[in-house]
């Protein structure tokens, strides 16, 4: 996908035009006397940006109309003259308890009717023209005083929006969302028709009658359709937030870039980032990594969405941690390496920009044990010198030339779409168990199993530039996404289909004839075969808790009951052993594989574990596009300037990992953690190895 013309925030001094490196900033929580070591220890690490003010709008404006930029500017003029960037915040993430207090009703409400309290973050409500009021005052007053100021080279809109806010039920939300509908539908026939209103007597004679899907009852089931349009409504109504903020800022100082932070990771992605993507003058994010075996896979995975998101250029690293958070059950420390390891894979994946979550551990708060830069122990500690040594490989890599490079696509795509992750979110569906955005995860690692790399594109991406394109429980599919996906495949492309995608249209309208019924049975028809009904197995006393799968292990969750299979269709492999006999399923297919038009179509219509799925792509996916996989053992991201390539290899394993690396005369080494031995390199648990060299090279 493209967003609009990307304006990048350009560093100040000799980092212009380089890599930037730093964290959030928050020089007010701390006496004044400790500033000036600060910004020595930031020129020490190699730091020149810095995210300033985001929680500070209670010591910018401590009292009503009441205004204090003293310390602000002090701040600002130091870092600048330290040559250390400003990414300035409209400090709107949070108000001071005095708004609260004065406006009560600018706080949001939860579905049960209570009242969502101060005193952390985000406690306001998008919907309320009184929080919009002053936050678009402070906005004009800090682009005012700060707009031309040489060292404030970007703006920082909000923080995280929708953190703590993303729904509310207050009646100011319910009047917009009312708005909403009317905007969407039109009339109210329309909207009966796509919530399936006559269902439980619940027709709308008005769109005066349409309610938020408020708490009904301990046993009661929210329409989906419902739930769905409120998730949208609320998408749409914090984005509406954010562009008056950003809009403000603009008629002000219109060409500084400005940008909010996105919060893409596999746990958590709770806005449709895709149409938040075009209202950014450069695509960021917050990333927190996934402990365990997942850690560097799963950072990648959701890179390559934000790399996609940024229109395949270069994107934001606004937040991530130097090792452990404080806000799991269990928060793990980073290992030795990692720090580096995570930073280098950011920057693979197109960041130009590093940055951590924050400079300064707290001494208190909520956050005091979230760790940092410059961490409670201090200067003479090993997160800080992994602090001060990815710094100084960052500015290795931006002589090298490497920011302003973009990654090298994949031919292969794995389709993300927030709306079908809300939807498998729902509790009305034939099992719990699905989860969307975790799909996607899995069928990125098969690949990287498969010692190959996927891109992750939003739905709505152009696919014709991809061999192969997954969709991994893309529940919601509409008649329009068939139909591009029906002329992709037509023209030559292929597809993967699993289990729990296309079971309902963009209204959460089951399609009818069989599953997957989306497109009114043109899914069907690219598949040649039909499900009638779904086996959900696991956890049921008595019964098998999974059903074997010809070849290809196990499935324990979900098996499409297939029936109608078209006379062309090739069995990849079916159900079998005690547990399809058990349920009925013995011999029924579970993986097909079907020519259409001039491309072809994989139906996967059961679970299976990731080292099953990169089976399959191995002896039959991968082939299909001419392409053979590897030992998976290690990753490789390549990023190109058309003139160079700059060539990032990651172990994925927590044991020294040996790859071929020929060695070139005209090769460039920019980063090792490991040994080499002839052509043969080894990296270290945690290594990785950058390299630079022509593009007319590429092997």
């Amino acid at each position: 996908m493209k967003n609009r013309v990307q304006n990048w925030p350009e560093l100040l001094g000799d980092h212009a035009g380089g890599i930037a490196y730093g964290g959030d900033y928050n020089p007010d929580q701390w006496p004044e006397d400790t500033w000036a070591d600060d910004i020595r220890l930031m020129k020490e690490a190699g730091v020149n940006v810095v995210a300033l003010g985001i929680f500070s709008w209670d010591r910018i404006e401590p009292a009503k109309g009441e205004w204090n930029f003293d310390w602000l500017d002090r701040i600002i003029g130091m870092l600048g003259d330290a040559g250390i960037s400003v990414d300035l915040a409209s400090a709107t993430a949070s108000a001071p308890l005095w708004l609260y207090e004065r406006y009560p009703e600018v706080l949001p409400v939860d579905k049960y009717g209570h009242v969502v309290h101060s005193g952390s973050r985000q406690s306001w409500s998008a919907s309320s023209p009184v929080y919009l009021e002053h936050a678009l005052d402070l906005c004009r007053r800090l682009a005012e005083r700060y707009g031309d100021h040489p060292a404030v080279t970007a703006w920082h809109v909000g923080n995280e929006y929708g953190w703590n806010n993303h729904f509310d039920y207050s009646d100011n939300a319910l009047k917009d969302f009312r708005k909403w509908c009317e905007r969407r539908y039109g009339t109210v026939d329309r909207l009966n028709d796509a919530w399936c209103s006559a269902f439980w007597s619940q027709e709308m004679r008005s769109f005066d009658e349409v309610q938020l899907p408020r708490h009904m009852g301990a046993d009661a089931m929210v329409n989906p359709a419902q739930q769905l349009d409120f998730e949208r409504f609320s998408n749409d109504n914090m984005l509406a937030f954010f562009r008056r903020e950003r809009d403000v800022i603009k008629s002000v100082c219109p060409d500084k870039p400005v940008t909010t932070n996105f919060m893409v990771s596999t746990d958590q992605c709770c806005m449709d980032y895709a149409t938040w993507a075009p209202d950014v003058d450069f695509v960021s994010n917050d990333h927190y990594f996934h402990e365990g075996a997942l850690h560097l896979d799963e950072l990648l995975c959701s890179d390559a969405l934000v790399e996609s998101l940024a229109g395949d250029r270069p994107w934001y690293l606004m937040e991530h941690s130097t090792s452990s958070v404080q806000w799991k059950p269990v928060n793990a420390r980073k290992r030795h390496g990692e720090l580096m390891r995570d930073a280098m894979a950011h920057v693979a994946m197109g960041a130009d920009a590093v940055n951590f979550f924050q400079w300064r551990q707290s001494r208190g708060g909520a956050e005091a044990f979230h760790s940092a830069m410059l961490p409670h122990a201090g200067e003479h500690t090993a997160i800080f010198r992994q602090t001060c040594e990815t710094g100084a490989a960052l500015d290795a890599l931006s002589k090298a030339g490497l920011a302003g490079t973009t990654v090298v696509p994949s031919r292969i795509a794995v389709v993300f779409d927030a709306q079908s992750q809300w939807s498998t979110a729902i509790p009305t569906l034939p099992t719990t168990k699905l989860d969307h955005w975790h799909d996607v995860r899995d069928w990125y690692r098969t690949f990287l199993d498969a010692g190959v790399r996927a891109d992750v594109v939003p739905l709505a991406s152009d696919w014709s530039g991809y061999d192969l394109v997954v969709l991994p429980t893309v529940l919601m599919l509409s008649d329009d996404d068939v139909a591009r996906l029906e002329r992709y495949v037509a023209q030559g492309g292929r597809i993967v289909v699993n289990y729990a995608t296309g079971l309902v249209d963009e209204s959460f309208r089951v399609g009818l004839g069989g599953y997957p019924g989306a497109g009114d049975g043109t899914l069907r028809t690219m598949l040649g075969v039909g499900g009638e009904e779904f086996n959900i197995v696991g956890g049921i006393d008595g019964e098998p808790d999974a059903v074997e799968v010809a070849g290809f292990g196990s499935s324990t969750l979900w098996q499409t009951v297939v029936r109608d299979v078209a006379d062309d269709v090739r069995i990849v492999a079916a159900y079998t052993g005690d547990g399809a006999r058990s349920w009925e399923l013995d011999g029924v297919p579970a993986i097909a594989e079907h020519d259409y038009g001039s491309g072809a179509a994989w139906y996967v219509g059961c679970d299976l574990a990731v080292d099953e799925l990169a089976r399959l792509a191995e002896t039959t996916l991968l082939p299909a596009i001419g392409m053979t996989g590897g030992a998976g053992d290690v990753t490789v991201v390549e990023r190109t300037d058309g003139a160079n390539l700059f060539r990032f290899a990651f172990n994925r394993r927590g044991e020294d990992v040996a790859m071929l690396q020929p060695d070139g005369d005209d090769e460039e080494l920019l980063l090792f953690r490991g040994r080499r031995e002839g052509d043969i390199v080894t990296l270290q648990a945690n290594g990785l190895l950058i390299t630079k060299e022509p593009a007319t090279r590429r092997r």
